[in-house]
């Protein structure tokens, strides 16, 4: 029987090539993209949360949590559907419909937080997983796309699983290290969902569903004009807060540094010794007690804020050397343009870690170091450790104090964890507070809020600082010995190796001041 000849049979369905018109450069720019733009939401969505939810580890994991689950649920889903609808029709509408809710996010999510606090968690999850879906699930829509053959397979996959994940490093970096420090969270978001429904539109282009991307860029336009008049906007975004300053109506020359909604400092423009906030009295109160008066210091500050202490021994203790370690530049701006800071004022603000910050400054050449650094509603846990205080005792003189400004709430776990870990390293501690804070009063539930911690090698005298306390009117009091041993009851000390600062702490109670 002689062999058939003719045409040769077709290969077999899975051998067809199916590109679909998309070229490896163009599949790699979609993957590219997509998973850049999942990684800028993640992390803009964190500044956009903080100053409603706080910047704690929880609310970091939340949102790092969140966006994990939009990326499994995106690329298991859009794998899936890939299988079962042409590919090409899912694309366009997966970048447009992501980059309108992207757009959208800054003004829905500041409007929930001012009208409807209660359902804010659930909206800003819903901001972040719907866009983090629809992103993940270009990378197998576009490798269903690619595949012409089984046998390339590994090839294809890896290739784009490479490319997405070399594209999420790209938009980590380029967030944290450019976009933040130049442009508003609102700006930041609202570009990126015109960048997605722009490659929507190029998508879409051949298809002639035109429709789809005239409505979404009204959406655009919408969220832009929308966050222009939502509230809770920023007079100026810093690389790590959103901040305000707030003029004081009953006083003229006052004014109120807001960082994430949180009152840090107040400022009297033009008398630097009238101290508003009831800690920063303590504060002063302490050291004043603690030196002779009017005498020159050389000073520390981990954290600037509005610089209220530092102006306030500027004025108070002429030729007073002050350097105060504030991480975020923007802050340090804020001073200078809004709040009058001069440079002939003998203090040295420099942008810089305070713990690295305390690394470089030599032995025995501090009189006085201030702890009053926060990050959302607590001490950056990096500054709270014994390690840290032991760098803190070696800048100090054999004189020298330390005094901080603590916050905490309800059973007061961080408070107690942080004088415990004072103990550890300074030979005398004392702390100062509310009565029902630090165990003076039984009868009353402690309400938290601001405390301060005072640390030195030498014993200063308690008495003259009771009267400091109350000739300022703050009505604290101070615990020390036998007292501070009771209060601190079996508190650990913190340690780099464990510092649970954020879960020990309990942010929840009457707004303090930081």
């Amino acid at each position: 029987m002689s062999p058939v000849t003719g045409p040769s049979s077709p290969p077999p369905a899975e051998d067809t090539p199916r590109h679909y018109g998309l070229g490896p450069r163009a599949a790699a720019v979609l993957v590219f993209g997509a998973s850049a733009a999942v990684l800028v939401v993640e992390i803009v969505a964190l500044r956009l949360l903080a100053p409603y939810l706080g910047l704690t580890l929880e609310t970091s994991t939340t949102v790092i949590g969140i966006a994990l689950t939009a990326i499994a649920l995106g690329s298991w889903l859009g794998g899936r559907i890939a299988d079962h609808v042409d590919p090409r029709r899912l694309l366009g509408p997966s970048l447009g419909v992501s980059g309108a809710v992207v757009a959208l996010t800054p003004a829905v999510l500041r409007s929930t937080a001012e009208w409807a606090p209660v359902l804010l968690l659930l909206i800003a999850s819903l901001t972040i997983l719907l866009p983090g879906a629809l992103l993940s699930a270009v990378t197998p829509i576009v490798t269903k796309l690619r595949l012409t053959s089984l046998a390339e397979t590994g090839t294809v996959v890896g290739r784009l699983s490479g490319v997405g994940t070399v594209g999420a490093i790209v938009g980590t970096v380029l967030t944290g290290f450019v976009l933040v420090s130049r442009l508003p969270v609102s700006g930041i978001l609202i570009g990126l969902g015109a960048l997605l429904v722009v490659g929507s539109a190029l998508v879409e282009w051949r298809t002639r569903r035109w429709i789809g991307t005239a409505v979404l860029v009204f959406v655009i336009i919408a969220g832009g004009l929308a966050t222009t008049v939502a509230p809770g906007a920023c007079d100026t975004e810093t690389r790590y807060h959103c901040a305000r300053v707030v003029a004081d109506p009953d006083r003229p020359s006052g004014r109120t540094f807001v960082l994430d909604g949180l009152r840090h400092s107040y400022v009297d423009l033009d008398d630097p010794t009238f101290l508003e906030f009831t800690y920063v009295r303590a504060i002063a109160s302490v050291v004043d007690a603690a030196f002779p008066q009017g005498e020159p210091l050389v000073a520390h500050h981990l954290g600037g804020g509005g610089l209220t202490y530092p102006r306030y021994l500027a004025a108070t203790r002429p030729g007073t050397r002050s350097l105060v370690s504030e991480i975020d530049s923007g802050v340090i701006r804020i001073n200078r343009d809004h709040l009058g800071l001069r440079a002939e004022a003998g203090i040295d603000v420099r942008a810089e870690d305070g713990r690295l910050a305390l690394r470089r400054l030599d032995a025995d050449s501090r009189d006085l170091v201030v702890g009053d650094a926060f990050g959302g509603v607590s001490v950056p846990w990096h500054l709270t450790t014994v390690e840290a205080m032991t760098d803190v005792r070696r800048v100090l003189d054999e004189d020298g104090l330390y005094v901080a400004n603590l916050i905490d709430h309800g059973a007061l776990s961080f408070a107690r964890a942080e004088v415990a870990t004072l103990g550890e390293t300074f030979e005398y501690v004392a702390v100062v507070g509310e009565p029902t804070d630090i165990g003076f009063t039984e009868t009353t539930a402690s309400e938290g809020g601001n405390m301060v911690v005072l640390a030195s090698d030498r014993p200063v005298g308690l008495g003259t600082v009771q009267e400091a306390l109350d000739a300022r009117e703050t009505g604290w009091k101070i615990a020390t010995g036998d007292d501070l041993t009771s209060w601190i009851g079996g508190a650990q000390p913190l340690t780099d190796d464990y510092a649970p600062v954020d879960q020990l702490l309990q942010p929840y109670g009457p707004p303090s001041s930081h």
